[in-house]
């Protein structure tokens, strides 16, 4: 009997371990079966990842190509403007002005050349941005010398005024945004010239100038973002 007793108990821990290891088997195929399962999406996420990266950089060239025609487009529009500016220009000037790039008053018109007066301005303004303010500067000041009645001269005066202004040259620069002012008092680029004529009165620590300047911003331009800057700027002079 004790034998029969011990054969059971062997037959038992025999079936127990049996049991353990199917257990153990199911467990191992369904890590398996996980671990597939997470391969298999991580690499349908690589492929998600690569064709985004794909399109991305196919609306990245489509976005080069659409900058680069208009700037193309704006280009072409700015020739026409001036090419169709100097036209009226000499019109209205007479049959003879025109036939000799003169004006009414005997004197020369050096912008008659619409194309040259268009590349010098590009030139000075590729200098500004190339942050070459010194000699953009420079440049600013000889286009309004050789065409003082150029249709880019308000902006001719607000980047001349820019330039001297990270130059920290307050003086010329309060006198470039100023002149912008006095005779294109609309343009767009007013507020910001304020703004920064103010900065320059208070390097020059002209406190009450720069004061007068910016609540005189906050009342002719109210609602615009410089205005709502000169307000923060107001209130931190003390």
């Amino acid at each position: 009997m004790a034998g029969l007793f011990a054969d059971d108990d062997a037959r038992k821990q025999v079936k127990q371990l049996e049991e353990r290891i199917v257990k153990l088997e199911q467990e191992l195929a369904s890590s398996e079966q996980q671990k597939e399962q997470y391969i298999r999406s991580t690499l349908d996420l690589q492929m998600q990842m690569e064709a985004l990266n794909t399109e991305l950089r196919k609306l990245r060239g489509q976005n080069e190509e659409l900058v680069h025609g208009l700037q193309d487009a704006e280009k072409r529009q700015k020739d026409f403007y001036i090419d169709l500016d100097t036209r009226l220009r000499r019109f209205e000037g007479g049959e003879a002005a025109a036939s000799t790039g003169a004006r009414v008053d005997g004197t020369r018109d050096v912008s008659a050349d619409p194309v040259g007066e268009n590349r010098s301005f590009e030139a000075a303004y590729s200098l500004y941005k190339a942050e070459n303010y010194l000699n953009a500067a420079a440049a600013f000041r000889d286009f309004l010398k050789h065409y003082p009645q150029s249709v880019h001269e308000a902006n001719v005066q607000y980047w001349m005024g820019n330039s001297y202004f990270l130059l920290k040259d307050c003086k010329n620069s309060v006198a470039s945004y100023q002149a912008l002012g006095e005779k294109y008092p609309d343009h767009p680029r007013v507020p910001e010239a304020m703004l920064n004529i103010a900065e320059c009165q208070l390097n020059l620590k002209n406190k009450s100038a720069a004061q007068k300047t910016l609540k005189q911003l906050i009342s002719q331009f109210p609602g615009s973002s410089a205005s709502e800057k000169a307000k923060k700027r107001l209130a931190s002079i003390k």
